[in-house]
């Protein structure tokens, strides 16, 4: 779950002054996290507090949506779209047939909860669906849960690569991407170009250094990047440290609530 924090919070410098290149300082002052985090912590605090018993999740999730939306509400930072900051404020909130990248940047913390595939798309499903019911939306997150699962269970990048080809074809060009690839907000053009992202990378922070490089929804990009990398390289230990301090108390929290999670194979 953190390293989808970080993608979001590096990408959050380069969302909308996309520069195109590796080489930037990875952890600046000026970067923030922004609604990508909050809704990823969400999504952990619902899946957290079913205590194992997935029965009620889905309106655990509204609730930790919705909980967190109102903690954080829409600032100079934090960019929640339109149709969601109204389903935040809605008095009967109902899924609004999106196929945004949101439910792709926010299901890190699913594959955790998971003990096989199967599960992670059912789970994937009962989170993604109270906002993104639209078959994309779906799509989208259940293809990222799958990635990070299968990172996390030491599967091969080629076998992680043959699996996600079910759900999109992965058959980019680095450079053509660098050069013309633009800001996307739907999971179709977002989700398989940050795959892929992770799937030519050589670390943790060249992953994010490769999303960032291709441009686009940056932080939303990096968050799903992120996510997937550190399942399964690992992220550096100074990264670690370094990131928390971008958080504030109760993100932290919940954060390290996460890392002290039974089922959580690598420690913060």
């Amino acid at each position: 779950m953190l390293g989808a924090i970080i993608g979001d919070i590096v990408g959050s410098k380069y969302e909308f002054r996309n520069i195109k290149s590796k080489d930037f300082t990875f952890l600046q002052p000026d970067m923030f996290f922004t609604d990508d985090t909050i809704m990823t912590v969400a999504i952990f605090d619902a899946l957290y507090s079913c205590h194992g018993n997935f029965s009620n999740l889905e309106n655990l999730t509204i609730l930790k949506l919705r909980e967190y939306g109102k903690r954080y509400p829409r600032n100079e930072k934090i960019g929640y779209g339109k149709l969601f900051e109204e389903w935040l404020n809605s008095e009967n909130p109902r899924p609004y047939n999106s196929f945004g990248n949101g439910s792709a940047m926010r299901i890190s913390a699913v594959p955790y909860f998971a003990n096989n595939l199967n599960e992670v798309k059912e789970i994937s499903y009962k989170v993604t669906t109270v906002t993104h019911n639209h078959s994309e939306g779906i799509k989208g997150a259940e293809a990222v849960a799958v990635a990070i699962y299968l990172a996390k269970n030491g599967f091969s990048k080629e076998e992680i690569k043959d699996e996600i080809e079910k759900y999109y074809n992965l058959n980019f060009d680095y450079e053509d991407l660098r050069e013309n690839y633009t800001y996307k907000v739907s999971c179709q053009r977002t989700v398989p170009e940050a795959i892929y992202c992770f799937l030519i990378s050589n670390s943790f922070e060249d992953a994010i250094r490769t999303g960032i490089s291709i441009g686009g929804d940056s932080d939303t990009l990096c968050a799903i990047i992120g996510g997937i990398a550190e399942a399964f390289y690992g992220i550096p230990k100074n990264i670690k440290t370094k990131a928390l301090n971008y958080l504030d108390n109760d993100l932290k929290k919940q954060v390290e609530l996460f890392y002290n999670f039974k089922n959580f194979q690598k420690e913060l």
